[in-house]
């Protein structure tokens, strides 16, 4: 049948809003279905500079949330490693990105999707909520739109050029592309979390910092989102399920006064009682990603895609610039400037080459804890990857996430994270040794790798354009366009 749009895109969050806004703005006719009525309750407040000043930016709702009053966000502030005593890091990452390009935000997610759905609106975007997709339509092995059950009860389908899935880790969708799901031994946790009605803050001027502090079970999560709100969450071991459903509440309140260091912060702090902040939630925390991230006639991002340990805030980072590059793929292959096939390529290396450097921080991160006495800690050590998830990872990055091609084969994989744990473990006792001119985190290989990305992103934004060389994920012949919605031949 004849499309009637050029793309539809299923769901509204940041992931869904980022690849709608960025194809409408292009002039192209746009659909976003939507399965919940908007402002909606999400969880994953902590935000990277990437999303704040690249994405937004380039999506031209940079102002409007800047303005929302969220609490500011300079960097983070952990108790991990063999350190007793807290410390923190700068989003100062390159002198060419200063303040306040250098900060992010801690944001009630209800709010700040809904800014950028609005948005998605504004540049054209034809929205409906209380939408939910039952199922993709495929013809000829090629997806080519979608059914729907609109708000009013009423089984519909939109034929398209694209779909992109941004539905979440509940994806109906996402069995078209790529298979099962490979899910991670080694970052497969639980988390249990909820939130307080206020809570102390860290001294300046870092008390808008997201705070972290490894604790016997795990990890504790501290987020300051108003004077008079924190989200505070455990990541533990799945081994604590039978108690967590038991009563989650209960659970949570223990694993807050098993770590002195976020219990102090919260003694005599009620629990928030407005809803929907009055609830516990608890969320299996398992890192995944797919073997094929796109099909013909379909991409997958957000959390439809992949998902990794959130102790580096990666979530809406790693799902508002997946959907930026499936965008990319549609607008290119639209105005016909670069096939699908290629654009669709490029957007699936480059994606996977950022999935890539945060999971591999975050092997480096947790290797570097030195609570051994733990169950979860000792399972958290690159000592304990064994070879099939190893081997999971080289099939997943091929050796992209370093760009060293011989980093590949499981056993070289095992002595690579070692290398960057030791390394990174060094740098952050280094850091908390004394003040320094240069931020010692910067000299490691896997941290300015992790934040690689992100700037040029926030750099493509200010100057139009990245000012270093782009990395081995974009040696392919393509570039970006100066707006930064679409490939351009090189």
């Amino acid at each position: 049948m004849t499309p009637e749009y050029d793309l539809v895109v299923v769901g509204g969050g940041p992931a869904g809003s980022t690849a709608a806004t960025a194809v409408a703005m292009r002039g192209h006719r746009v659909l976003l279905l939507e399965r919940d009525t908007f402002p909606r309750y999400q969880i994953g407040e902590s935000l990277l500079p990437a999303t704040v000043h690249g994405v937004c930016r380039l999506l031209g709702v940079a102002d409007e949330v800047a303005q929302a009053g969220f609490t500011l966000k300079r960097g983070g502030t952990l108790r991990w490693g063999r350190d007793p005593q807290p410390w923190q890091f700068s989003f100062s990452m390159t002198p060419r990105l200063p303040e306040p390009t250098a900060t992010a935000f801690q944001v009630e997610r209800s709010r700040f999707d809904d800014i950028l759905l609005r948005n998605a609106r504004r540049v054209g975007v034809e929205v409906r909520e209380n939408s939910p997709v039952r199922r993709a339509l495929t013809e000829g092995g090629r997806v080519h739109g979608v059914e729907y059950t609109d708000a009013d009860g009423t089984t519909r389908t939109a034929h398209t050029r694209f779909v992109i899935d941004a539905s979440g880790n509940t994806s109906r969708l996402h069995g078209r592309v790529g298979g099962a799901r490979v899910y991670s031994d080694f970052f497969r946790n639980l988390a249990v979390f909820g939130y307080y009605a206020g809570g102390r803050r860290l001294p300046e001027p870092n008390s808008g910092n997201i705070f972290c502090a490894a604790f016997d079970a795990g990890w504790i999560w501290y987020i300051p989102l108003r004077d008079d709100l924190t989200s505070v969450g455990a990541v533990i071991a799945p081994e604590h399920y039978a108690a967590v459903q038991h009563d989650a509440r209960t659970a949570w309140q223990d694993m807050i006064k098993a770590c002195p260091e976020v219990d102090r912060l919260l003694t005599d702090v009620p629990v928030a009682s407005e809803p929907p902040y009055d609830q516990v939630r608890v969320r299996k925390d398992y890192s995944y990603w797919k073997n094929s991230l796109w099909t013909p006639g379909m991409a997958l991002v957000g959390d439809a895609a992949c998902f990794v340990d959130p102790v580096l805030s990666s979530g809406v980072h790693l799902a508002t610039y997946g959907a930026l590059l499936a965008a990319r793929a549609v607008n290119s292959a639209l105005d016909g400037s670069v096939s699908e096939e290629r654009g669709f390529a490029e957007f699936e290396a480059r994606y996977r080459r950022e999935y890539g450097v945060f999971y591999e921080f975050l092997i480096a991160f947790y290797d570097m804890e030195r609570n051994d006495r733990s169950y979860f800690w000792s399972a958290k050590k690159v000592t304990r990857v064994d070879l099939d998830e190893a081997a999971a990872f080289a099939e997943l990055a091929g050796g992209v996430a370093s760009g060293d091609a011989a980093v590949g084969v499981p056993a070289d994989l095992g002595a690579h994270w070692s290398a960057a744990a030791a390394e990174l473990d060094g740098a952050v006792g280094k850091l908390t040794a004394g003040d320094h001119r240069v931020n010692p985190l910067l000299s490691t290989r896997v941290v300015a790798e992790t934040f690689h990305t992100g700037n040029d992103l926030q750099e493509q934004a200010l100057y139009g354009g990245p000012l270093d060389d782009p990395g081995p994920a974009a040696r392919s012949g393509l570039a970006v366009t100066t707006d930064g919605l679409a490939w351009a031949a090189s």
